[in-house]
């Protein structure tokens, strides 16, 4: 095995390679990914607030509301829907689960399957939430006027 030093490699305690200030500045103000994800922290924070009397998360108003229907989806259906990754997915099932707020049944067609269904009680917390979600949801629109709520909802829907 040789353990030499590529010959391009720079020497261990070489400074690594800076990026522009410029640079810094053109991701920050224009990168999407970067925008996006700083604006979810914000919300997800102020929604956590706003739902924290009701013993309620943005993350779980998110997962039930999606739950509503009368689709029963797959968990796998429900993780591609909500963008979430099959392990975040099953945690906040399991929280939910052990609340009683949803169950899990299996599929008509394939016992291995497993759909997440709201309880009643899963439900009614759903429906306490939607007022509270609305007020929020109006007093941020008030907050920002220049902003079409329902547009850039869709507009980010479409990405990916």
């Amino acid at each position: 095995m040789n353990n030499a030093t590529p010959p391009d490699a720079p020497p261990p305690d070489a400074t690594p390679p800076s990026v522009p200030i410029e640079t810094v500045h053109e991701i920050r103000d224009q990168c999407l990914c970067f925008a996006a994800q700083r604006a979810a922290r914000r919300l997800a924070r102020r929604f956590d607030r706003l739902f924290q009397d009701i013993d309620l998360t943005n993350g779980q108003f998110s997962l039930m509301v999606s739950l509503m229907g009368k689709i029963q989806p797959r968990l796998g259906e429900l993780a591609d829907f909500l963008a979430m990754d099959q392990a975040t997915l099953s945690a906040g099932v399991k929280t939910l689960e052990r609340r009683s707020l949803l169950t899990l049944v299996a599929d008509d067609d394939d016992g291995r399957v497993r759909r997440a269904v709201l309880t009643s009680a899963g439900r009614a917390l759903v429906a306490k939430a939607v007022p509270l979600w609305r007020a929020e949801h109006a007093k941020l629109q008030a907050e920002q006027p220049q902003i079409d709520a329902r547009a850039l909802a869709l507009l980010m829907a479409g990405l990916g």
